[in-house]
């Protein structure tokens, strides 16, 4: 009996496609045969699905679209699968086993392919803060213009794995294409991470927002754009500025579907609450009056009304009044309508604010600083944590992107995603929000692994790349924000109850290629000389939690679940994995008596699903005792449990 594997490579999005197509149109469904395989497969007819759809656009030169060289290979990559995975990287992760944070370092590209398999749909709110393409500070995997002999010689960034990052200056005769084509693909895949009530934020700056908003309406659907902030970053001119001191940047605002999205609404302030008065000593206490007017017209709220002075008010040309006549009534009856100190005005209804406290402000589109932040104060915070020492360039403001988490609604457990990580400030942020509100919401953060300036003060110090430095950064602001707690628990009144310090650790995971040779041969390809080799394909250098998390997400398993070695006589010996309770239970030795299949067979509670190498088992009747093994633990008792080899 042939056993299921787990296949190293991330889903291939274009067949996702395909497939979903075809469950709406089963009726254009064909088969091609794949030219590098020589397999037959499923594919799309698409002249019989232009006859199902008809031809919507077809023939029409000019249509609305926007383009630049370079869309159709960014649609290309965001859908082609790669063959990596996320390894864990444990000394430089904090409270592995009790925290849901995670922290990745590798290309944010590649690391949003393998979170689709995971997280699709699970993610509550997205902040990136992508590069400005000020022609310096973008930076980007050169992937298809030079080959390697190309770079002899040349200057440019590198990351750590020696992957070169090369900037866009505005003499690149693709300026804006290549920053499009970079930021196409990432968004393409951000959009199927976010929850069907979900958000995403993009911090941006006049040189490529335009460019972006008309992105973002493909991708997100110009009917869930929900706002564009203007953030006002600086707040003194630059006299050496050309034209005019720009003192503000972007943050675009879309949600996964705006019918769906709820709005956070923002604390009551003493100045939100100064403009409620009280001029009638109504006894409810203070109130502000409210427009009682709509622009949609019905004749049912079309209607005159006397106000005391004895003058009949009709609504205003072309508009009506919000309430029915009886609902006017009523709230007339019970002192809610307002006609002015001196009883003739336009009826107003009055807004007590004893029954908005627990309302909120409505947001405004405009975030001054005073309110959320400013650039130098971003960089003083980060300052202040690294003792003085300044590591990062622009950093946003924890106030700024705890606005942004407050207009996000989060619930409690929901999930955070920023793989535009740099200076972590969105990490600090809502460690904050979680002590604030007692909440529990996670962080994921992705950041390529950038090396810093052999002459700047972070090398220096130590830190080699950007992700170190924000790494360490999360690590000093937990502590700050745990010994702040520590510091006011200890000062508590008698009976008070004492705050709990929030999650301020996290895992930290590393983009690499799979733990797995690739192995695919063709018939022609296959020799009896190589047939050795294909015998066990794991890489020397990947050890056993490696290869657990790769199967991770085949069984739809977070990254952030907890793990346990297993122990008893009959493991003993042998490494065995529990995964959240026995939901996974895997052994990746190179020897796996059937003792220890057994004892995986009979835990309790019952695994959901089992994994083992293929290379642990000695033959392929060894293969088939271990189908067995668990059919037979399933007939013992109800469920049966899904085996994998890899």
């Amino acid at each position: 009996m042939e056993v299921p594997r787990i296949e190293p490579v991330t889903p291939d999005i274009t067949q996702e496609n395909i497939e979903k197509i075809l469950e709406l149109f089963p009726n254009v469904a064909t088969e091609v045969r794949d030219t590098q395989t020589g397999e037959v497969k499923r594919a799309v007819d698409f002249d019989a699905l232009r006859d199902q759809l008809g031809d919507v656009a077809e023939g029409m030169r000019e249509r609305y679209q926007f383009t630049w060289p370079g869309k159709r290979a960014a649609k290309e990559e965001a859908r082609q699968p790669i063959a990596k995975t996320l390894r864990p990287v444990k000394e430089r992760s904090k409270n592995w086993d009790d925290t849901k944070n995670l922290y990745i370092e590798g290309d944010n590209l590649d690391a949003l392919k393998i979170l689709r398999e995971t997280y699709a749909g699970k993610i509550k709110m997205i902040y990136i803060d992508p590069p400005y393409n000020t022609g310096h500070d973008f930076i980007y995997r050169d992937n298809f213009r030079k080959n390697a002999d190309d770079y002899a010689g040349d200057s440019g960034e590198y990351d750590e794995d020696g992957g070169r990052l090369v900037a866009n200056p505005e003499s690149n005769g693709r300026f804006h294409s290549d920053w499009c084509t970079m930021m196409y693909s990432r968004l393409l895949l951000a959009r199927d991470l976010l929850t069907s009530d979900g958000v995403i934020f993009i911090s941006i700056d006049d040189n490529e927002d335009g460019q972006l908003r008309k992105i973002c309406d493909e991708v997100f659907g110009e009917s869930n754009f929900i706002a564009q902030l203007i953030w006002e970053r600086a707040f003194s001119p630059k006299n050496d500025a050309k034209y005019v001191s720009n003192s503000h940047d972007y943050i675009l605002m879309y949600a996964k579907n705006a019918l769906r999205f709820s709005i956070g609404r923002l604390p009551r302030t003493e100045e939100a609450n100064a403009r409620y008065k009280n001029p009638d000593n109504d006894p409810r206490g203070v109130w502000m009056s409210d427009n009682m007017t709509v622009k949609t017209y019905s004749a049912s709220t079309d209607y005159p009304i006397t106000t005391p002075s004895g003058r009949v008010v009709e609504p205003p040309a072309g508009r009506c009044w919000s309430l029915s006549k009886n609902a006017f009534l009523e709230r007339l009856q019970d002192n809610r309508i307002w006609f002015g100190p001196n009883g003739d005005g336009v009826p107003r209804i009055k807004r007590f604010l004893s029954e908005l406290k627990n309302d909120g402000l409505t947001p405004q589109s405009i975030l001054f600083y005073k309110e959320v932040g400013h650039s130098q104060e971003g960089a003083k915070e980060v300052t202040a944590l690294f003792n003085g020492k300044s590591y990062f360039d622009g950093p946003k403001p924890v106030r700024l992107l705890h606005h942004l988490i407050t207009l996000a609604n989060l619930d409690t457990n929901d999930t955070v995603l920023d793989f535009f990580s740099g200076s972590a400030t969105t990490a600090n942020a809502l460690m904050r929000y979680n002590t604030e509100q007692e909440k529990d919401c996670s962080f994921i953060l992705v950041q390529v692994p950038e090396l810093t300036n052999r002459d700047r003060d972070a090398y220096k110090a130590g830190y080699h790349t950007i992700c170190e430095i924000g790494e360490e950064r999360i690590r000093r602001a937990g502590e700050k924000i745990k010994a702040e707690i520590e510091q006011e628990n200890r000062q508590l009144e008698l009976g008070a109850e004492p705050k709990q310090v929030p999650d301020i650790g996290f895992r930290v995971l590393r983009v690499d290629s799979s733990n797995y040779a690739d192995v695919r041969r063709s018939p022609l390809e296959t020799t009896q000389g190589n047939l050795d080799e294909l015998t066990n394909p794991s890489k020397a250098d990947r050890d056993s939690l490696d290869k657990l998390f790769e199967c991770f997400p085949t069984f739809q398993l977070p990254y952030d679940s907890s793990i346990e070695v297993l122990s008893g006589s009959a493991f003993a010996g042998h490494t065995v994995y529990s995964v959240n309770g026995n939901q996974l239970v895997a052994c990746f030795d190179t020897e796996i008596p059937e003792s220890v299949l057994r004892g995986m067979a009979a835990l309790d509670p019952k695994p959901s699903y089992a994994v083992v190498a293929e290379s642990g088992l000695k033959n392929s009747q060894t293969v088939t005792n271990f189908t067995e093994i668990f059919k037979q633990a399933a007939n013992a008792r109800q469920g049966s449990t899904q085996i994998r080899i890899i």
